[in-house]
């Protein structure tokens, strides 16, 4: 018997109270009931001190499972009286393959590409992929999903403004980089998630440069436009570690900028507009 608890929405005394008046029942269809509690680092002090006294002597039928990402916010004398599992967040390549697999499962082709791009937006959060992964799947009408269907039902940005702004930048042409930049704005979409797609990309074209062998696994990841594009920026000197690390910085910077998209055009104007700078008098 499985029972679940939001605790962002359940946080107080008298929610635990009907949770502990409920867990000495009998379970109806199989020996144990579990609880899970979700977000539990959201439960009041009262609702804790509420809860602890059935937490230290639980009856044998009932299991409770404390589910949080703020381990650091749960009491000491709870932490103490659990057994603690910490889970480690996928990496790209595992939750792309269970993107692919899942789509598989429900009878859809999905592109590399396009099971990339839901990894990098879900950030490591397996119910983020398959949130996005469900829109996707219910808007296709043949079961076969490429980049595009991705970014249009997730708002992402369109690839043409990522290769754009690459193409501007390993040109080191400003002008290109920030109109491209400005049109993106001006269509709403997420600075920070157009600015983690070319990092990842610019990451691509670095790692070909210094690692060519790896051009056969990355056409599965980027799709064979953005793979040529890559392998172009590869070989322009122009485009290096630094590059990148200005990238880095300015989707940082982001988190508390006043104008969101202001680190990535001064990234822009750092790496591309080098040429163009002059004292001012």
């Amino acid at each position: 018997d499985l029972y679940e608890m939001d605790a962002a929405s359940n946080r107080g005394i008298d929610e635990i109270r009907e949770l502990r008046e409920g867990v000495y029942a009998m379970p109806f269809e199989s020996p144990y009931k579990f609880y899970i509690i979700d977000e539990a680092h959201m439960l009041t002090k009262d609702a804790w001190n509420a809860f602890l006294k059935t937490l230290e002597e639980p009856p044998a039928h009932c299991i409770f499972v404390l589910a949080t990402t703020e381990r650091d916010k749960i009491p000491e004398t709870i932490q103490s009286r659990c057994e603690i599992y910490s889970f480690k967040q996928p990496t790209r390549e595992i939750a792309t393959e269970l993107i692919i697999d899942i789509a598989k499962k429900e009878g859809y082709t999905l592109e590399g590409a396009a099971a990339e791009l839901i990894a990098l937006l879900a950030e490591g959060s397996f119910r983020d992929a398959l949130s996005i992964l469900q829109k996707v799947l219910s808007v296709s009408r043949d079961k076969k999903i490429d980049i595009k269907e991705v970014e249009l039902v997730s708002g992402s940005p369109r690839g043409e403004f990522i290769r754009r702004i690459l193409e501007a930048i390993s040109k080191k042409n400003a002008a290109v980089a920030l109109t491209a930049t400005e049109e993106a704005v001006r269509e709403n979409f997420d600075m920070r998630t157009l600015t983690k797609l070319l990092i990842h990309r610019m990451r691509f074209a670095l790692l070909l440069r210094y690692a060519p062998d790896l051009a056969s696994r990355m056409e599965s990841e980027l799709g064979h436009e953005d793979l040529a594009l890559a392998k172009e920026m590869s070989k322009n000197p122009g485009v290096n570690s630094d590059t990148l690390r200005a990238l880095l910085e300015a989707y940082e910077r982001m988190a508390y900028a006043a104008v969101p998209h202001l680190p990535l055009e001064l990234a822009i104007i750092d790496i591309a507009g080098q040429d163009f700078a002059a004292p001012i008098r």
